[in-house]
């Protein structure tokens, strides 16, 4: 199914059809601040297994990231955080960043990696963020599979390639190409695991 959403002002309607299908487990491609996502319901098992088969990976081994509405959603999935790390979240999210954090024991045992850390990210998008408030808690995120960057900016493309693997793709707009930068925020001094759009300062 491909569903259109408005960028700004997503049709309520529309909405809540995304978020039944995220609560029966089903799999979603979406807009973000930087490229297109696949995305599930943390808690869904299956939706969970589904991402990981698209992406050949193993749930255990899987660069997979919560996506999180603000920043109180982080805190209930990573260990106790200093202040100074806090306000370096505050001062870069929303945006287009993936933060990676010591997980809790509320994160879901499927996605507890080796490392016992979580990525987390709070998109500057409304339609993301409009998703994950009103399902009520994170979606997991991972990039589409392969390296057809350039297709991955129109979702007329994206459902063509992807419409038969996955249960929704939103059409929010021209998509970008360039993925989130991701910082290892695990011990200090934080550590750059990737440049992508984000533009990051030595902290």
């Amino acid at each position: 199914m491909l569903i259109h959403l408005h960028p700004v002002n997503p049709q309520t309607r529309q909405i809540k059809t995304i978020v039944e299908c995220l609560l029966d487990g089903g799999v979603i491609i979406y807009p973000t601040d930087t490229i297109y996502g696949l995305g599930c319901d943390i808690f869904k098992k299956q939706g969970v297994e589904r991402i990981c088969r698209i992406k050949h990976v193993d749930p255990e081994k899987a660069q997979l990231s919560f996506v999180c509405h603000d920043l109180s959603d982080l805190s209930k999935y990573t260990k106790s955080i200093s202040t100074p790390l806090y306000r370096t979240l505050k001062n870069y999210l929303p945006g287009p960043y993936t933060f990676i954090l010591p997980a809790n024991s509320d994160v879901p045992r499927i996605l507890h990696s080796k490392k016992k850390t979580i990525g987390l990210r709070i998109p500057d998008n409304v339609i993301a963020n409009t998703i994950v408030q009103e399902l009520g808690h994170p979606i997991l995120s991972a990039s589409l599979p392969g390296d057809m960057v350039e297709e991955y900016t129109d979702p007329e493309l994206i459902y063509e390639n992807f419409g038969k693997l996955v249960d929704i793709v939103i059409d929010g707009g021209p998509g970008g190409m360039t993925p989130s930068t991701i910082v290892d925020c695990t011990n200090e001094p934080y550590e750059v695991v990737r440049y992508g759009l984000g533009e990051w300062k030595e902290e």
